[in-house]
Formats: structure tokens, sequence, C-alpha cells
């Protein structure tokens, strides 16, 4: 019998080690603009985001949004975003990505308070989408297509 994983790297898909946290929440390692972070994987949100202080880091070009964003016990939090960036998860590459920034100091407080390391943001369901991920929760592995 084939394995998921037989099956999938048979189909074009990278596969990318997944860290579950002491929050149940898995962790990635992604980079932006070739520069590596950490994030929550989250299929619930339904755009990857970053923190407002990880504009300098990551280089982005950032412009002022309309959007509130909501989520994690917060709500109507003001937000900018930053288009055209560069996103790296393993082998996946994707050009002229699409991220929005907001304060995420309640979501890293949050972590820290269960003894979990901050993040720099979080991989939302619109790049799972782009990649055709699929996860491996019990070998803890996300799949993305090439």
């Amino acid at each position: 019998m084939e394995t998921l994983k037989d099956f999938l790297l048979e189909k074009g898909y990278s596969k990318v080690k997944l860290k579950f946290t002491k929050t149940n929440h898995f962790e990635i390692k992604a980079s932006i603009n070739g520069i590596k972070g950490r994030f929550i994987l989250d299929t619930g949100a339904s755009n990857s985001c970053v923190g407002f202080e990880a504009i300098e880091r990551f280089n982005l070009k950032v412009k002022d949004s309309e959007i509130k964003a909501v989520g994690a016990g917060a709500s109507d939090m003001l937000t900018q975003i930053s288009n055209s960036n560069k996103l790296k998860i393993g082998k996946w590459k994707k050009n002229r990505v699409a991220l929005i920034l907001f304060n995420l100091i309640h979501v890293n407080n949050g972590l820290i308070n269960h003894d979990a390391d901050p993040v720099d943001g979080i991989i939302g369901a619109d790049i799972l989408k782009k990649g055709k991920a699929v996860i491996d929760y019990q070998k803890k592995y996300l799949y993305l297509k090439l």
C-alpha cells in the first residue's frame, strides 16, 4: 500500500516538517524576501500576516489598508498591506504574495504565557490554497505542490 507521503511526492509535492507547539498549534519555518522566520500555520486565518515589528526585518513595502483584522480574541485592529513579496516554504516558492500587517502582540503574549516561543506571523488559508496544501496531522508534515 502506497503511503500519503509517497503518493504526494510522486504528484510533485514537496514536504515541510511541522513543529507541534505547547499551545496546540503547528509552527512552520518560512522565508519572506529571503529572510527566515517562524510562523503559525493557521487554516482558519483567511490571510497570511506578519506583525508591524517585522516591516524592516522582512524588507516590506507597506501601505495603509481599509481592512480591519479580527481574530484570536481581538477585533477591529488596524492593518497595513504589503504586496509583491517573495515567500518560500521548504522548496515551494511564490512571488507577488500579499501579506497583511497588524499588531501581533496579543498572539505572541498568548504564546509566551503558555511557555511557547513568539512567532513572526501566520501562514493562512490564502497561501495554503495557492500551494494546494495537504496537512498530515499524524506525521506532522505540510505538503505543497511545486
